[in-house]
């Protein structure tokens, strides 16, 4: 034990004397969690919509009142007057503006007539953002155009009473989970991965090899090292990102619990996982050509940033072995639901097992020969 943590302890104290290694080990979550946090998520504000009005009859003007209510209050849109349906349709082609809106001859007679009357909206739809929001936009425009000023006293409609379990969940919030096992990742890829490989092209394990310790001392020195970076960065992403992304849930005891049990077998996994890849690895430049493959394969799959149930069957096979996706649901179930230790039980024994099992396969790999 004490020849292992003498290779723990070698370990971190190369790693503390590296603070810009500490910090740029984190700097990309944090930019990640800033910069998409607010770029996404958010709801679509000061799109130009262009109206083109052939019919002038009052109910046009019902509809354009309509249309300047949304601009003074929720700003989804501001409309622009046009008086050709082509140069319209032209300008969303060009981007010159977002959508248009066709009133039709003859619309208010049409309404009035409750014959078949239409409104036409022309999109961009390759941003489906954009279109989808303006489409749902002014579906609800019209559903509220549609509706009865009397009520009747016998509702004949099926209406839907819509209950959200939570508050608000803003993106920079839901991303948050990600970035904390982003950061782990990193932490264990540069302070675990890379480290080792270059040790071994600098010749530092031909010293370890003239010594007493065992194959399982210095597999267990080195994972134990790597474990407690990725742990700190954890902690640190947790207390810095909830912080920054207005969550509160930090200063709860037993949520900070779960959230330690979380890191700790998060640790474990990514690093028994990272140690598997690097054990027969002697290029220093392999772990650098691997990091961004390995980021994409393993992070955006995991349902960090966009739901795994609008995945693909091929993709939704990775994202179930990959220990992000257990990662990032368990970080979520706390963070974000305050779920328990009930949420997050499954989460817990897959990144256990896990490490534990890649950590066991990647120790008979190792050589403890030049």
């Amino acid at each position: 034990m004490n020849r292992m943590f003498a290779i723990v302890e070698r370990e971190m104290r190369k790693f503390f004397r590296s603070p810009v290694l500490m910090v740029m080990s984190m700097m990309l979550p944090l930019v990640q969690l800033v910069i998409l946090g607010n770029a996404f998520g958010g709801k679509i504000v000061g799109a130009r919509v262009a109206v083109v009005d052939y019919d002038h009859g009052p109910q046009a003007v019902k509809v354009r009142e309509a249309f300047a209510a949304v601009a003074v209050n929720i700003k989804t849109f501001t409309t622009i007057d046009y008086s050709d349906e082509r140069q319209a349709r032209e300008d969303v082609r060009t981007g010159k503006v977002d959508a248009a809106v066709i009133i039709p001859a003859q619309f208010s007679r049409r309404v009035y007539s409750q014959d078949a009357p239409k409104l036409g909206l022309v999109v961009d739809n390759s941003d489906q953002f954009t279109s989808g929001s303006l489409e749902s936009e002014m579906q609800s425009l019209v559903d509220a155009l549609n509706a009865p000023v009397i009520q009747p006293r016998i509702v004949n409609n099926i209406a839907l009473q819509i209950v959200e379990l939570y508050p608000f969940v803003a993106y920079m919030k839901y991303l948050l989970a990600g970035s904390i096992a982003l950061a782990m990742y990193i932490s264990v890829m540069i302070g675990g991965g890379m480290l080792y490989i270059d040790d071994k092209a600098r010749g530092v394990h031909e010293g370890y090899l003239v010594t007493p310790i065992t194959k399982l001392e210095l597999v267990f020195g080195l994972n134990v090292a790597g474990a407690i970076k990725a742990v700190l960065a954890g902690i640190s992403l947790t207390i810095i990102g909830s912080l920054m992304a207005g969550l509160g849930v930090i200063f709860n005891p037993v949520a900070d619990l779960e959230l330690l049990a979380m890191i700790f077998v998060t640790s474990i996994a990514f690093n028994g996982m990272m140690f598997l890849m690097m054990v027969r690895v002697d290029d220093p430049l392999v772990p650098r050509a691997m990091f961004g493959v390995l980021n994409t394969l393993l992070f955006f799959p995991s349902g960090a940033i966009y739901p795994i149930a609008a995945f693909p069957p091929w993709l939704r096979a990775i994202a179930l072995v990959d220990p992000f996706t257990y990662a990032i649901h368990g970080f979520k179930a706390v963070l974000l639901k305050d779920g328990g230790f009930v949420a997050i039980q499954y989460d817990l024994l897959y990144l256990g097992v896990f490490g534990v099992a890649t950590l066991l396969i990647a120790t008979p790999l190792f050589k403890r020969t030049l």
